[in-house]
């Protein structure tokens, strides 16, 4: 069930895709019901929640890697699943208004899409594999969506920025997730969660915590590595309130959330998550008071926001828990509407200029009201729910020195002092967004556009989260309850959910105190704006993060550049010599070191005969005739002499499926060939500067010889040394039990090795959509490599028909329909008989070739679909045919089979595999993948 509520938005952006034609500028509203619907779904598993309960999904996916789509609701996961689906749907109904339709809105949508439900797979992953899984594709989502204007130079470079930031500490948290189940012995959270204390003595704790910290850090953008939240500020304002205030720098936050019962309560984790909180927390807020664009400051107050909610999960005491988790709700409410609100400024006064913008409150009264209530929660100002939450937090750090951070003895008042401090800066910035754009005695007249108040459709969802700062405070308790207290029961570790009162009023308290103080002299401030601001912006430091990253990112380029030009001559013989020379280096220096050359043993092999002496010596003459050849046509039909004579030998052994792959395969390459050489000059001698020396040839002779050398070693001393029961088999006695079929090759390829031809289809699509991308690029007379224009439908240079003899074209075709009924013969009879799809693809490939040797374009144009549609459809039969057995309860691509019997046919005896509905997939991405290739390269002149 969460399984589905997850894959829900992936679904329906491969919905939008297809049906793009007919949604075009509706995209939103055919969108707005997904989160609107998962919002509902998992409010309705709240009560369970709320109840200190859980709900959970398991499905096998990979079980000897640990591989499962393993899923859980708790009190965590369904805070943070509220409010990715609820902010969702606000932004979506927001970007409704806000986007042009000229916009390219289907990839915006499919993008949100995406991010979203990455976002909901990483909160409610319960297995550690499946949660990076998920976490790299909000950071490819974010990339997408960051960089949507890539037009914008500053679009692109926030969008590298975001990506490469977040990806490295993903990274990071990888090799952590590797070496907790390496202790632990599993991959699964739950599992892992009740092993705290063997990974905290484990030597390797230190590693794990410091490598998941960084993972979080970076996602949060908390300090060194915040640089990339305010230049991600280049997206459209609904990507910033989504991404960057309430779901994708949260991801962090859930993330220390989710293992403070693993690795919290030491000095390790304690320091350092409520030191780098607090730094990010005084840094933000300092630097959001010498921005002038709205964007930026908001950029730099989350920063502040953000560090403030990780300084409280590390305090680690249940006050700062409930705090942390009431805040990041408050923050989501206030900093999400103040994003609204900026975008609504800059769509209706064309500029978020904060020296151009004044008085806009008597053009723009209702965005005022929520510039002023998120103005007023985000500075801890009552009667909003953020004075809440930030009293809360005034008491957690007055706490600091007497229980979470004791061990730290005076340097634990440094906590309080911090949090303090950054509160001014909170507070004198949060009251200037509202001061200083939509107070004032006149209306600004410097805007590129004259004010005026935006469309209910954009001050809708605005209020729609403003308001929540109010609901929030009206029924703290109540919402704490429901939402606050299991979250925080999870994070500490307890068996019940902590006792949660949050009130106004709680008499004379240090925090109270620390809240006078930061009114009184946050009035002050204000009041004295414009020398304060001054004295902030003559304040820099020499090296900052963002130098050091504009520096090293060249610097990383030309290094590796200079390296790769060491060896990258442009020499295709320099690049396999190499990589034969690395291999022969691992498989050589064992048999020197170790003897292994005398343990090969001779006297059970078969008997040669002359036929494979004689089918010898004609392969190993075609391949001395390749090497030597000088004429490209000689060459190719050496190469395919050999390939034919391999295939001759699949025949001698009874391996008739190996067979006629090779020969189909050479067929193919054979043709392919002869394409790519009609885009060649003639000849084949290469340029006098390109002669090799003696010396050169003589090197590629000897890792010739060596590699043949090794290969027959290898192939010996298998054979010599048989330390366990061949695999063979298993498949050859479990083939019809287990698979279905009885051709042994088809039943491994489909069913018991599915997932490595799963990744064969993929290279194969991948392959494809390479050779198109290289043949419509060209190089202009400047040397800059550009796109070549397509224009609708086959645009062949390759149009031989005309020219051929007219017997080949009366025979081609009669031959062509041949070749495709044993092609579909092949792929029916493949379950149980020499075939399948990969072998029925070729064949089918074949006839299509044969065609369209003969008539060029005219054979392509006759096909109901375009061939290059065979590739993305073939593709989602295999993968949907594997999900079929994840929905099913089962591993991914487990299959299922069943013989029957037709009485009303006269007892045809059927047997019936869903193997073969993934063989379909092979079979659609092989004619794909083949004629797509083909045709590329023949229009290509």
């Amino acid at each position: 069930m969460l399984f589905a509520y997850v894959l829900t938005p992936f679904a329906a952006a491969l919905l939008l895709l297809l049906c793009q034609k007919w949604i075009r500028g509706r995209a939103g509203w055919f969108v707005l019901p997904v989160p609107a619907a998962l919002f509902a779904l998992y409010l309705f598993q709240m009560p369970v929640v709320a109840g200190g309960g859980s709900v959970r999904t398991e499905g096998s996916w990979v079980p000897l890697l640990d591989l499962n789509l393993s899923f859980e609701l708790s009190g965590l996961s369904a805070l943070f699943s509220l409010l990715i689906t609820f902010v969702g749907m606000v932004v979506i109904f927001y970007s409704i208004f806000y986007l042009s339709k000229k916009e390219r809105l289907i990839h915006f949508y499919i993008y949100l899409l995406m991010f979203m439900g990455a976002m909901l797979g990483v909160v409610t992953a319960d297995n550690l594999l499946i949660l990076y899984l998920f976490w790299e594709l909000t950071s490819v989502s974010s990339f997408l969506l960051i960089g949507f204007w890539f037009e914008k130079e500053r679009s692109r470079y926030g969008a590298q920025k975001a990506m490469l930031i977040t990806v490295s500490g993903g990274f990071c948290m990888l090799v952590a997730f590797v070496l907790i189940g390496s202790v632990c012995g599993t991959f699964e959270i739950s599992a892992i969660l009740a092993q705290g204390e063997l990974l905290r003595q484990s030597a390797l704790y230190p590693a794990v915590a410091v490598l998941i910290m960084l993972g979080a850090f970076t996602k949060s953008a908390q300090v060194p590595f915040h640089i990339w939240l305010p230049s991600a500020m280049e997206a459209p304002t609904p990507i910033s309130c989504y991404l960057h205030s309430a779901t994708m720098v949260k991801a962090g936050i859930f993330l220390l959330a989710r293992f403070t019962p693993l690795l919290g309560g030491t000095v390790l984790w304690n320091t350092t998550v409520t030191g780098v909180g607090l730094i990010s927390l005084l840094f933000g807020s300092f630097m959001a008071l010498r921005q002038k664009d709205l964007k930026a400051l908001l950029a730099y107050s989350t920063i502040s926001q953000l560090g403030l909610i990780i300084s409280l999960f590390g305090m680690g005491t249940e006050a700062a828990v409930l705090g942390g988790l009431f805040h990041l709700i408050n923050h989501s409410a206030f900093k999400g509407s103040l994003f609204l609100m900026t975008g609504i400024v800059d769509h209706e006064t064309g500029t978020r200029d904060m020296t151009l913008l004044r008085g806009l409150g008597k053009a723009m009264p209702f965005t005022g009201a929520v510039a002023f209530i998120g103005s007023c929660a985000m500075a801890g100002l009552p009667p909003f729910s953020g004075f809440l939450s930030k009293e809360m937090f005034f008491e957690a750090a007055a706490d600091a020195p007497f229980s979470g951070l004791s061990y730290l003895g005076a340097a634990a008042w440094l906590v309080p002092a911090a949090a303090v401090l950054a509160s001014l800066f909170t507070f004198v910035y949060s009251l200037s967004i509202f001061g200083k754009v939509f107070l004032g005695k006149e209306l600004t007249s410097d805007t590129p556009k004259h004010p005026h108040e935006a469309p209910a459709g954009m001050l809708l969802p605005a209020f729609m989260l403003v308001s929540l700062n109010l609901v929030f405070a009206l029924a703290p308790n109540f919402f704490g309850g429901a939402l606050v207290a299991p979250a925080a029961k999870q994070v500490l570790g307890l068996s019940a959910p902590p006792h949660l009162h949050i009130a106004f009023w709680h008499g004379i308290t240090p925090a109270l105190m620390m809240t006078a103080a930061v009114v009184a002299a946050g009035a002050l401030l204000y009041s004295r704006l414009g020398p304060f601001r001054r004295a902030v912006m003559r304040f820099s430091l020499p090296i900052g993060a963002n130098r050091a990253y504009d520096w090293s990112l060249p610097a990383l380029i030309g290094g590796t550049g200079r390296i790769t030009d060491a060896y990258m001559t442009g020499n295709i013989s320099h690049y396999l010599g190499y990589i034969l020379a690395a291999c022969l280096a691992v498989v050589g220096l064992p048999v020197v070191l170790f003897g292994f050359a005398s343990e090969i043993f001779t006297a059970d092999l078969a008997r040669i005969e002359l036929i494979e002496i004689a089918m010898t010596a004609i392969t190993v003459a075609a391949a001395i005739l390749a090497a030597t050849m000088k004429k490209r046509v000689h060459v190719i039909l050496a190469l395919g002499a050999a390939g034919y004579m391999v295939s001759m030998f699949f025949v001698m052994f009874s391996a008739p499926d190996l067979a006629l792959t090779q020969l189909l395969v050479e067929t193919v390459t054979l043709i392919l060939y002869v394409m790519v050489l009609r885009q060649f000059p003639s000849g084949m001698d290469p340029a006098p500067e390109r002669q090799d020396k003696p010396a050169a040839k003589c090197g590629r002779l000897l890792i010739s010889a060596a590699v043949g050398a090794s290969m027959f070693f290898i192939s010996m001393f298998a054979h010599s040394h048989r330390l366990f029961e061949t695999i063979s088999f298993f498949f050859t006695h479990n083939s019809l039990r287990l698979g279905g079929g009885k051709n042994v090759v088809n039943v491994t390829l489909v069913d018991f090795r599915g997932l490595d031809t799963m990744g064969e289809i993929s290279v194969l699509c991948m392959a494809a959509l390479g050779v198109y991308i290289l043949t419509s690029l060209y190089t202009d007379s400047s040397g800059k490599t550009r796109a070549e224009e397509r224009h609708s439908g086959p645009q062949d240079s390759y149009v031989p028909g005309n020219d051929n003899d007219i017997v080949i074209l009366t025979l081609a075709k009669p031959i062509s329909f041949v070749i495709l009924f044993v092609s579909v013969y092949l792929f029916s009879a493949g379950h149980n008989n020499p075939g399948g799809g990969f072998i029925a693809g070729l064949m089918t490939a074949s006839a299509l070739l044969l065609m369209y040797i003969t008539e060029g374009k005219r054979s392509i144009e006759r096909l109901p679909a375009h061939l290059s549609s065979f590739l993305p459809i073939g593709l989602s039969v295999a993968v949907a045919c594997g999900l079929g057995g994840v929905l099913a309860g089962r591993a991914f691509l487990t299959h299922t089979f069943g013989h029957y019997t037709i009485s009303a046919l006269g007892g045809i005896h059927l047997e019936v595999a869903t193997a073969m509905i993934f063989d379909f997939g092979v079979f659609l991405v092989v004619i794909g993948a083949v004629m797509s290739i083909i045709y590329n390269i023949g229009k290509s002149k």
